[in-house]
């Protein structure tokens, strides 16, 4: 058996729905009839009545025309989000390659003027035996030790003091045909005069182990070291020349303080050797 189509009737609610449709038409239609009556027999009155309905109604389209127009443009936002977001990444990484440019940029000008410095130095002394490499230096035990790539072959002896741009590095303790061995300053077997240079106190620099030089005085007790105070080579023990930056103090203290060297050997590849100060004399030949 067919089963016959449901009536709206069947649903209280559907019937509720559409008695309100047939509400809403009437009063539609209603309504429209007596605005075409006051427009055609009172314009005047006609005219209070629309522009009150303007009134309410302006708010309303403003409001529905601002969402809208927010809607409408949410794509462009949102384009125009990712579009910045790509030009900051674009110009952070702009920013980042141009620092690292400036860096290595900074890093050649400060290897040239080293460079420049040595290479005075070198035309300038009279007493350089050669300019080599530091191939190694130890920085992480109590010795202190570098190896330079010159040896006897290029007129390296034992006892030759051994600097860099900056001041003293050590002096040369072993040798071979094309390499030397170094004792750093900063050694505990090294022993270096010094003076200071804003009086001319005569002082002694000896190696701590650790990196930093320990400076006594020699002749006054208790004499005052103050924090900046520079270290030269005092010329005496005939090995290192007067003149040569040793240290700079870095503690202040009494007849004991403690200065870093003025070079740094790890930092450094190329270093001169110098001869010594005062010659030693030649070994006397035997009697026959």
């Amino acid at each position: 058996m067919a089963s016959r189509p449901r009536r709206p009737g069947f649903s209280r609610r559907a019937q509720y729905g559409l008695f309100a449709s047939y509400v809403l038409a009437v009063a539609g239609a209603l309504v429209a009839a007596l605005l075409l009556a006051l427009s055609t027999f009172d314009p005047k009155t006609f005219g209070v009545v629309r522009l009150a309905a303007a009134e309410i109604g302006t708010p309303i389209s403003s409001l529905l025309g601002w969402g809208v127009r927010g809607v409408a443009s949410m794509p462009q936002g949102v384009s125009d989000y990712f579009a910045v977001m790509g030009r900051n990444k674009a110009l952070r990484a702009e920013i980042a390659a141009n620092k690292r440019m400036t860096d290595q940029a900074k890093a050649v000008l400060y290897e040239n003027a080293r460079l420049k410095t040595l290479l005075r130095l070198r035309q300038g002394a009279t007493d350089t035996v050669v300019a080599a490499h530091l191939v190694s230096s130890s920085a992480a035990s109590t010795r202190r030790y570098a190896v330079l790539n010159a040896g006897s072959n290029q007129s390296v002896r034992e006892g030759q003091p051994v600097r860099g741009p900056e001041g003293l590095i050590g002096r040369v303790i072993e040798v071979g045909f094309n390499t030397a061995r170094v004792l750093l300053i900063s050694d505990p077997e090294s022993i270096v005069p010094v003076r200071r240079v804003r009086d001319g106190l005569p002082a002694i620099a000896a190696g701590r182990g650790d990196g930093l030089i320990e400076i006594r005085s020699v002749n006054l007790a208790n004499a005052p070291f103050a924090v900046g105070d520079a270290f030269v080579t005092s010329g005496t023990g005939g090995i290192y020349a007067p003149g040569i930056p040793v240290a700079r103090v870095i503690k202040a203290g009494r007849d004991t303080t403690t200065a870093r060297g003025v070079t740094q050997p790890d930092t450094l590849d190329v270093a001169i050797v110098q001869r010594t100060f005062i010659p030693l004399p030649p070994p006397s030949a035997e009697p026959r």
